[in-house]
């Protein structure tokens, strides 16, 4: 049997699984502030402006930072569902209940 972990193991020779796995990447944690940093950019994306200070937007962040547990990609597929739904709904804020209507549409593995 041969071990996956073992240097002289190429992907290649195994086509169906090297289709699916070119390879793997592991991601820290994003900080708070770099949480905050990419929050900004996903609001002014979807044409908002993030105000910390705002009841409802710390809301949201609290909701998406509770979420996510710093989980880059699992932000990305969040704030995918998240425009979805302020498009499919024209809505214009981004609130708590939007960040949870989005999680619920994502299938989220346990941590």
């Amino acid at each position: 049997m041969t071990s996956f972990g073992s240097d002289n193991m190429q992907f290649s020779h195994y086509p169906q699984f090297y289709s699916r796995v070119g390879f793997a990447h592991h991601y820290r944690p994003l900080t708070g502030e770099e949480l905050t940093i990419v929050l900004n950019r996903h609001w002014h994306k979807l044409g908002l402006e993030l105000d910390p200070d705002d009841f409802i937007d710390a809301q949201a962040v609290a909701a998406v930072a509770r979420i996510i547990g710093g989980n880059f990609r699992l932000l990305q597929r969040l704030f995918a569902q998240i425009h979805r739904i302020l498009k499919i709904n024209e809505l214009h804020t981004i609130t708590a209940d939007v960040v949870e209507t989005a999680r619920s549409t994502l299938v989220i593995g346990a941590t």
